[in-house]
């Protein structure tokens, strides 16, 4: 599988946005413009997978380092989608496998919605929690509520996670952007 690092450059590739804007629901997404946008000003991995010369998924992860209040790197799994024509096909593992290598012996955290909420594509949700938990991704026991949607949080690595380790990683987004819509 062949890996592209996404630039501002690629802000006209309708195959990327297309997945962008139907692989996650409208209330969880960032406007394209305003992604590009911090594609450029923010340390974002943002990169795209090809099987071939075939578009199968892109990933964005937010990588922090370590700092005084961050005592190791933590890398923060924003975005992870794979074409639907593709999914069930085992990309989405090769997908995964890269990106734990790539970030081998650090802190992997992703939020997702919840398979505890009621909702309309629960089933969806637990197969993707399943997913994680076999890929050595285990539950924080954090949960945030954002819209009315709850996230629970998962962590591959050493250590725990706190609400205020989540807190940090939005300190970081907010220096860049955050919705003036969003109720917590």
């Amino acid at each position: 599988m062949i890996e592209k690092k996404i630039t501002i450059a690629d802000i006209n590739d309708e195959s990327l946005r297309s997945l962008y804007q139907t692989a996650f629901p409208e209330e969880e997404q960032i406007p394209w413009s305003d992604l590009m946008r911090l594609v450029e000003e923010m340390p974002l991995d943002f990169t795209a997978y090809y099987e071939d010369k075939q578009f199968i998924g892109l990933t964005i992860v937010l990588p922090i380092k370590s700092d005084k209040r961050q005592t190791s790197p933590l890398n923060w799994f924003w975005y992870f989608a794979v074409q639907e024509d593709w999914r069930g096909k085992g990309y989405g593992q090769q997908i995964l496998n890269q990106m734990i290598k790539h970030y081998d012996n650090q802190t992997i955290v992703l939020d997702m919605e919840s398979p505890e909420q009621p909702c309309e594509n629960l089933e969806q949700r637990k197969r993707r929690h399943s997913f994680y938990r076999r890929n050595g991704f285990r539950d924080t026991y954090v949960y945030r509520t954002y819209n009315d949607i709850t996230f629970t949080i998962m962590i591959k690595g050493e250590g725990t996670f706190t609400m205020q380790d989540w807190d940090y990683i939005v300190e970081k987004l907010k220096q860049f952007w955050w919705p003036s819509d969003i109720k917590e």
